[in-house]
């Protein structure tokens, strides 16, 4: 399962001028905000909570919200991404892989889902 998602950092950037912090909350936890030092983070995160919920066919709603992925960083700095456990149940998912880029202005988001053999 792949789900993929771009957007525009520049709107990112600006709902969190408009609402502060509260905008971050909306789509991330405490410790997903403390790993955003600049906008094109923020917006990397956003696209690959979009890309997740892509991946399992459902888009971010009933079955997926924001805070039911999670995003951290491993040790060489490299993105990671892991669903609750609800919802890797649900799904059926083993392992997930995530894969976040930044360029001209955008945020793009790769993720890929290994299901677990029936």
């Amino acid at each position: 399962m792949i789900g993929i998602d771009i957007t525009s950092i520049d709107r990112i950037k600006k709902m969190y001028e408009k609402f502060g912090i509260k905008a971050y909350e909306k789509f991330l936890n405490t410790n997903e905000i403390e790993l955003i030092k600049k906008p094109e983070t923020a917006a990397g995160f956003w696209a690959a909570k979009e890309a997740a919920s892509k991946a399992l066919g459902t888009g971010i709603g009933e079955h997926c919200g924001f805070h039911d992925i999670k995003i951290s960083k491993g040790k060489l700095g490299n993105p990671k991404i892991k669903y609750k456990k609800e919802v890797r149940k649900r799904f059926g998912i083993k392992k997930s892989h995530l894969s976040i880029t930044h360029d001209a202005g955008f945020a793009i988001a790769v993720v890929v889902n290994v299901l677990k053999k029936d």
